[in-house]
């Protein structure tokens, strides 16, 4: 049965009005549906995820959502031309260089967004790109 549901994410913002700019002008993403204090947004894979309003959105310490990229040093560079800043980290398992960090089969970036949720921009790497990595 839940394998035939359909996965979203939703994030919770303090300023439905804030997010939807940032979403706007700094990814790019514009709302495919609006219901009072809830913004909704899909795309060309597929994926939705929801926005809504809350006292308590800010609060999670972890990635809230991940977005796939095929080219993560452009995607990047884009984003931190229009003002994203790259979270750093340094702790066992998990060590960014210049917001950049090997997880797995992934090179993986984190920032925050207007509501300081955390979200994930990676990109699946092939095994040649791996060599002398850990």
């Amino acid at each position: 049965m839940l394998g035939q549901l359909s996965i979203y994410t939703v994030l919770p913002v303090h300023d439905l009005e804030r997010a939807r700019k940032f979403y706007r002008d700094i990814l790019g993403l514009e709302p495919t549906m609006e219901k009072p204090g809830m913004l909704s947004y899909s795309g060309p894979s597929g994926y939705l995820f929801q926005l809504y309003e809350t006292p308590s959105a800010g609060t999670a310490t972890s990635t809230q959502m991940g977005l796939s990229s095929s080219q993560l040093d452009q995607d990047m560079a884009e984003l931190r031309s229009r003002g994203v800043a790259f979270e750093e980290y340094d702790f066992p398992g998990l060590k960014t260089e210049d917001g950049v960090a090997l997880v797995g089969t992934e090179r993986a970036a984190w920032f925050k967004d207007s509501e300081g949720n955390t979200i994930c921009l990676s990109q699946t790497v092939t095994a040649p790109h791996l060599v002398g990595q850990s």
